[in-house]
């Protein structure tokens, strides 16, 4: 049987030089740690803050007139006044109840919005919004023209505004 291929991030080549150890994932080369350890990477993000490489998680958009009224179908949580920026999490679930996957919704304007989903669920999950959507919108598959990083932990929004303000001055 021949080995599976896996995708790598925009950002494998760093996680290399970086000397992350890097591990088969959902069909993703990720990095699951550094030279620090473990340990000592989850007491940094438990304490302060840590960037993580989302790359390989699903985009996909919702657009057209009706993108509210179905991301409101589809979804548990209503996305009703979401202002540009904002986001939501919500489960996904199936006629039953049953959950077909938990996501986060983008307000990127008032028919535009952006659903990161699970890696290993993006297809399920697209597939799912096509068999039930209803009136005029769009779902697209965006993964392989988008790449993430998270910033996590109790200092991440200081550490980002502190950031963004050092840019701002120069």
């Amino acid at each position: 049987m021949p080995e599976e291929t896996l995708k790598r991030t925009p950002l494998y080549e760093k996680h290399k030089e970086a000397g992350g150890k890097m591990v088969a994932f959902g069909g993703w080369e990720l990095p699951v740690q550094y030279t620090a350890g473990v340990i000592a990477e989850h007491m940094a993000v438990r304490n302060a803050c840590g960037l993580f490489d989302v790359s390989h998680m699903g985009e996909i958009s919702c657009t057209g007139p009706d993108a509210l009224s179905n991301l409101n179908y589809l979804l548990t949580n209503k996305m009703d006044g979401m202002d540009i920026g904002d986001a939501r999490y919500s489960p996904m679930c199936n006629e039953k109840g049953g959950t077909v996957d938990d996501l986060i919704v983008y307000c990127r304007g008032p028919e535009d919005y952006f659903i990161v989903v699970n890696a290993s669920n993006k297809d399920k999950d697209l597939q799912w919004m096509l068999n039930h959507r209803k009136g005029n919108v769009t779902f697209s598959d965006l993964s392989d023209k988008y790449a993430q990083i998270a910033l996590q932990g109790p200092a991440a929004f200081r550490s980002l505004q502190s950031w963004c303000l050092r840019k701002i001055s120069r």
